[in-house]
């Protein structure tokens, strides 16, 4: 009974062993993987994700600002009598 029992020990320890060194490969293999594409990543020059919020923001603003001037623009031009401009054709 004693050799079984020292047997199932040796197995036992033989597999948590095998264990650990296959999620040792895992979390090599990972970072491995990670760090490709973060390299392959930075060779695209992809802009980051709070970069391109802060491009957002800008341009948003800067068309709210776009509409603001041009209702200023049509009051003053009422305001004076003239014609209002045409708005300029999209491209």
């Amino acid at each position: 009974m004693q050799t079984q029992n020292k047997i199932l020990d040796d197995i036992s320890r033989l597999a948590n062993s095998a264990m650990g060194a296959l999620s040792g490969v895992k979390a090599e293999a990972d970072a491995m993987v990670r760090n490709l594409l973060e390299r392959r990543l930075a060779d695209m020059n992809l802009v980051t994700r709070e970069e391109f919020e802060a491009v957002k923001a800008m341009a948003a603003e800067a068309r709210m600002q776009q509409e603001k001037l041009n209702a200023r623009v049509q009051e003053l031009e009422a305001a004076l009598g003239k014609k209002p401009a045409r708005a300029p054709k999209s491209k």
